[in-house]
């Protein structure tokens, strides 16, 4: 039987508190940003600082709703809440295109983005199939359910296209690592079908994830670029492109590891290392390929902004302009900053950096407040991820520890791709700062999802699993 505890009592108030105050600097930062002299009232609904309010008023209402919930029901509807976010997904598809993407749904004047509740939903469906099963019987059919998860949402955003959103999926995969699921039921299957051979486990299985991820940095920084290896640089004829030279080099590497296995190891390591360098040979083939026609079949805009990170393209007046705006007026604020709204390269009125209240806020923000402002922030924004972490570790239930993971690597994949976009350090892919940019479904969805994490955590003395 549940406590008779006052709601007061039982929320995370220091996580409230942390979460209040990045919502005020973001709000000040976008009145300072977008701050209009005929509309001086931060409650004018018709400036963006008005709107942003209202979001606000709208989503702390949400999810003072969300938190009367009790925390059973997320963990029961899980799956129906999963199935409506993917129908809303599939709907958006067939909505008139918004800048270029469908991945819009309007409600009279106002309009919401599927894809932003889709991590939520994710996130909760992760949770419960993990709270309810045993992993430490893996097998072949629990990786692929897991892994469906997440991948039956990113295709559906692929498509609208959201390159964002869908790099932001990938977060899930370091929870699932971190709950201990594993390639190696799959990997082991397929191995240990061939006579002779007999392994119990997997190094590259174990530990997939994190050598997926190294692989796709070491694919996507060699297929994409633009310019050509000369082999012999004596014959000044012979030039091969950096997707041909990558495959000859992994062809040439399994060829090696395989002739010396067969001559100098013993016959069973014979077998085992033949087939452990064909399957690393057929997965590392596998991920260039699936990033060099991935990439192929990018709208050009996304092509020429991860071109322009990579450094294969340079195009500063042009369509590499806002990164380039970006950095300049971050750089511009110095050690301490021009002051509050003194922000003259990244306001909305200069348009020298376009979208400067949204994907780039962190410019205005950093041309005002320079590094020591910068800093702050980012106190304040790791403050917040370690908290997260903190609630997660006393949770005594695997459903809350999951959600709570999974909450954790959203929030820290938006920081960091943020603020590497404003900064030169990332892509510029289109991905909001929590709680900073302006926009109603990420104000909305991020504060549904903290007030879920703080529902499942007011309720963790409650629940055993």
């Amino acid at each position: 039987m549940r406590e008779n505890k006052s709601l007061a009592g039982q929320i995370d108030w220091l996580l409230v508190l942390l979460l209040v105050l990045l919502a005020s600097l973001g709000l000040s930062t976008l009145y300072s940003v977008a701050y209009n002299d005929e509309h001086p009232n931060i409650f004018d609904l018709s400036q963006l600082y008005g709107k942003q309010i209202m979001w606000l008023g709208i989503s702390l209402f949400v999810g003072f709703i969300v938190y009367l919930i009790d925390s059973d029901i997320y963990k029961k509807f899980a799956l129906p809440i999963y199935g409506f976010v993917m129908f809303l997904l599939v709907v958006v598809l067939f909505m008139p295109p918004v800048n270029g993407a469908r991945a819009w749904l309007g409600i009279g004047p106002l309009g919401i983005q599927p894809a932003e509740f889709a991590k939520i939903a994710a996130a909760l469906v992760l949770a419960k199939f993990i709270s309810t099963v045993s992993l430490k019987t893996q097998n072949t059919r629990l990786v692929l359910i897991a892994f469906s998860i997440i991948l039956g949402p990113m295709f559906l955003i692929l498509l609208q296209p959201d390159a964002g959103t869908f790099v932001v999926f990938t977060s899930f995969l370091f929870v699932m690592y971190r709950e201990g699921i594993t390639f190696d039921p799959l990997i082991l299957n397929i191995v240990n079908s061939f006579p002779n051979v007999k392994f119990k486990q997997t190094w590259v299985g174990t530990h997939f994830i994190p050598i997926l991820f190294v692989v796709i940095i070491l694919a996507i920084m060699t297929v994409l670029s633009s310019r050509v290896f000369v082999v012999f640089p004596f014959i000044s004829s012979i030039e091969i492109s950096g997707f041909i030279f990558i495959l000859v080099s992994l062809s040439v590497i399994a060829f090696f590891a395989f002739f010396l296995a067969q001559q100098f190891g013993s016959k069973r390591d014979r077998g085992n290392t033949t087939f452990a360098v064909l399957l690393g040979y057929g997965l590392s083939l596998g991920v260039i390929l699936t990033v060099h026609f991935g990439f192929s079949s990018l709208a050009p805009h996304q092509k020429e902004r991860i071109e322009f990170f990579l450094g294969t393209r340079e195009d500063p007046d042009g369509e590499d302009y806002n990164r380039n705006r970006a950095m300049a007026a971050v750089g511009s604020g110095g050690f301490s900053g021009k002051g509050y709204q003194n922000a003259s390269v990244s306001s909305v009125r200069s348009n020298h950096v376009p979208e400067s209240e949204t994907d780039f806020i962190f410019c205005p923000f950093a041309e005002e407040w320079g590094f020591l402002g910068s800093l702050v922030l980012m106190v304040l924004y790791i403050s917040i991820l370690i908290r997260i972490v903190f609630i997660a570790e006393r949770q005594r239930s695997v459903f809350n520890r999951v959600y709570a993971y999974c909450v954790a690597m959203i929030v820290f994949y938006h920081v960091a791709i943020n603020i590497g976009m404003n900064i030169g350090f990332a892509p510029v892919i289109g991905i909001p700062l929590p709680f900073f940019s302006y926009g109603g479904s990420s104000m909305l969805s991020f504060t549904i999802m903290m007030f879920i994490l703080l529902k499942l955590d007011s309720q963790r003395m409650d629940v055993l699993r």
